[in-house]
């Protein structure tokens, strides 16, 4: 883009081109593609827990990664949202546009939330691109989720002090095309982060050509 600089009586004094830096800059620079990995799947499923290890593993092979889950989410930028439709749905949409700034800048972004709804994941796919979000269904059965039950959400919902919980009082939309899905029943983190990292890295991977 082309600015003139001006003086005071409007004369031109001489032509500044200035460029911003782009995505593709930024990418070259840290050698890897940004792309957005949605994790999707019930609470319990081990969503969190794999985009840890996923991220973990990532950086010892040298990639620059953000993680986004309920909780540092919750906790700051969300922080005055509740778990109404209206702020579910506004919920997503705020982690979507931060998913997208950080893609700009060249960073691989982990989106590790429940987002039920084909409608809510379409939203955020939307938001972010179609060639830079990548959907990975994290597939445990509601049984296994509610017997790990890690933070007593299902004991609560249960009990009837949390309403509106998916798999308990609202249905989960599983995705009919996930990029990848990857079902943990039987199988240790590991396991399922080595299969992640073989589908990721021609993705992820930065090509000099």
């Amino acid at each position: 883009m082309e600015y003139i600089c001006t003086n005071m009586q409007g004369e031109n004094i001489h032509p500044i081109f200035e460029k911003t830096l782009q995505r593709a800059d930024k990418e070259k620079l840290m050698n890897q593609r940004a792309k957005v990995i949605w994790f999707t799947g019930l609470s319990g499923s081990g969503k969190s827990t794999i985009a840890i290890a996923l991220e973990k593993a990532l950086f010892e092979k040298g990639f620059i990664t953000q993680l986004l889950d309920g909780d540092n989410v919750r906790a700051g930028i969300n922080n005055n949202l509740g778990f109404s439709e209206e702020d579910r749905q506004e919920n997503i949409r705020r982690i979507a546009e931060v998913a997208k700034l950080f893609v700009q800048a060249g960073v691989i972004c982990f989106c590790s939330f429940v987002s039920p709804t084909k409608a809510i994941r379409q939203k955020a796919r939307n938001i972010i691109g179609e060639s830079d979000f990548i959907e990975i269904f994290v597939n445990t059965p509601l049984a296994i989720c509610e017997q790990r039950d890690v933070k007593g959400l299902y004991k609560k919902a249960r009990a009837g002090e949390i309403k509106d919980f998916t798999g308990i009082h609202q249905p989960f939309e599983a995705p009919e095309n996930p990029a990848l899905e990857i079902k943990t029943e039987g199988r240790n983190v590991e396991e399922t982060v080595q299969e992640i990292i073989h589908f990721l890295l021609p993705k992820i991977q930065y090509s000099h050509e």
